[in-house]
């Protein structure tokens, strides 16, 4: 008699986008992470701070930082705590004399660390060779 096993594949719990440096960069990246969000089962209200946060660091790598960025999410929990984390890795400070790749409107920029900070539970920048990286963790409810 042959045994029949059945394969458990473990639920992705990372999901990395390298990040087109171009102003347009936020809307193609919310799209695809609002799929990567919506196949991991998270509550409505934590996917939506979640898309906000990522925009943010999104529009920061973008306009004030060198290329190449990367986006890393990754999902999981400790101490009975369900997390997302969201981070943004770029090259690090574009030189003080670039232009931006996205010429600022006044009454739209400045805002985004306080909103980051204020949907985190906790977040932070870490500065290494390879460049930046600005992170944020949101809890699920």
């Amino acid at each position: 008699m042959t045994a029949q096993l059945d394969v458990v594949v473990p639920e992705a719990d990372e999901h990395v986008c390298p990040l087109p440096h171009i102003p347009e960069a936020v809307s193609v990246v919310r799209r695809r992470v609002r799929t990567v969000l919506a196949d991991w089962n998270l509550t409505p209200d934590l996917a939506e701070d979640a898309l906000l946060v990522i925009s943010e660091l999104i529009t920061n790598a973008v306009v004030h930082a060198l290329p190449p960025a990367v986006l890393r999410l990754s999902r999981g929990g400790a101490g009975g705590r369900s997390a997302l984390r969201v981070e943004v890795t770029d090259a690090g400070p574009a030189a003080a004399n670039r232009r931006p790749a996205a010429a600022p409107c006044p009454d739209e920029h400045g805002r985004g660390l306080d909103i980051i900070t204020a949907l985190a539970a906790e977040c932070g920048t870490r500065v290494h060779p390879g460049g930046t990286t600005c992170w944020a963790e949101l809890l699920a409810a």
